[in-house]
């Protein structure tokens, strides 16, 4: 008697909603994005507010943000959704596309909630790659918009390390925060420490409930603050 194979649960697909005042970019973004099965756009926005309205409606995983758009902009449009604003607590995470060097926002996009910052001109693959991270709960920054930020945050908060308290930290931990800050993934902090990659997530997850960030992002952010990281030590 042959033994019936149990049906697998099809993952369901990543609900994204693009918001930017450029119809073009949205366009374009939404024909890449039909043809992936685990993708899909269920609503588009051309400003802040209506980003805003949408999510409340939408509940979508992910928005692609944009940053500069007419009447409300995309942190403030961020801050709101992160901090549930007519979302009726639905979590969903902000990915922010921009053209990076027209953007001196970089900074406050972060600290008002977005858990990935990219730029239009990355490849395709790349934004796409970004919007899955992003949704399984994971952070992401495009590596020229982490220098750009580290460069920006050493020219302004000269006084980082008197501005963030980190005694609730281990010193381990605070290894692990200095390596995540320099932008070590889990397997590279794993092999500088002679850990597991397992022990890593271990210590990321607990630096992540003691410091209450939302993800590595704010993690990296966090790192800066406390002086634990210096531009000319970013990989």
């Amino acid at each position: 008697m042959t033994t019936p194979v149990p049906a697998v649960a099809a993952v369901p697909a990543v609900r994204v909603l693009l918001a930017d005042d450029q119809q073009l970019i949205r366009t374009a973004l939404g024909m890449v994005i039909a043809d992936l099965p685990d993708i899909e756009v269920v609503g588009e926005a051309a400003d802040g507010a209506e980003a805003v309205a949408l999510v409340a409606q939408l509940a979508p995983d992910v928005v692609v943000m944009d940053l500069r758009m007419p009447g409300m902009d995309g942190i403030e449009a961020t801050r709101r959704i992160t901090q549930g604003a007519g979302t009726q607590g639905t979590g969903t995470r902000i990915v922010v596309l921009t053209t990076f060097d027209d953007d001196d926002h970089v900074y406050g996009a972060l600290r008002a909630g977005a858990s990935g910052f990219l730029v239009k001109d990355m490849a395709l693959d790349d934004i796409l790659a970004a919007i899955r991270i992003v949704a399984s709960g994971d952070a992401l920054i495009a590596p020229s918009v982490t220098r750009r930020l580290i460069q920006d945050f050493a020219a302004n908060h000269q006084q980082r390390a008197e501005q963030r308290e980190l005694a609730a930290i281990t010193g381990r931990e605070r290894e692990v925060l200095t390596l995540v800050g320099r932008g070590l993934s889990n397997t590279e902090i794993a092999a500088e420490l002679c850990i597991s990659v397992a022990t890593a997530k271990t210590y990321i997850t607990r630096l992540l409930a003691k410091l209450d960030a939302r993800d590595r992002v704010q993690l990296v952010i966090l790192a800066y603050e406390a002086g634990l990281v210096s531009a000319t030590e970013r990989r």
